[in-house]
Order: C-alpha cells, then sequence, then structure tokens
C-alpha cells in the first residue's frame, strides 16, 4: 500500500470517530510530535557539546569568523 493511500484511510477512520474521539487522538499525536522534536533537540544539544568538547568548532566574534 503506498503511503497516501494508507494515510487517507487513517484519516477517514478517525473521521467516523467521535468528537470526543478525534480530539483525544489529536491530543496524543500533538504530544508525541512534541517528545520528539525534544528529544531531537536533545540529541542536537549533545553533539553540539560533544564537538566543543573536541575543539571541534571556532569560538569568537564575526571579524574573527571573517579573518580565518
Amino acid at each position: 500500500m503506498n503511503q497516501p493511500t494508507q494515510v487517507n484511510e487513517i484519516l477517514n477512520s478517525i473521521a467516523n470517530l467521535s468528537l470526543d474521539e478525534q480530539s483525544y487522538i489529536a491530543d496524543i499525536v500533538n504530544h508525541r510530535l512534541h517528545e520528539m522534536q525534544r528529544n531531537r533537540l536533545i540529541t542536537r544539544a549533545e553533539e553540539a557539546e560533544l564537538a566543543l568538547t573536541q575543539n571541534k568548532v571556532m569560538t569568537g566574534s564575526a571579524d574573527d569568523f571573517l579573518r580565518h
């Protein structure tokens, strides 16, 4: 089954639920998305911190950057 068809089938199934059930599903999906975004941000921060401790980043002003 291709992706758009699967998504449409899921959306059609949700449309057949009560408003309360649809709201509950929306809350769960939003919570999961926020959690995934938070985890991605944590991972990126850890990568940046590691790069900094390994001296793989340059610090200084914009002028310092342009001189290098």
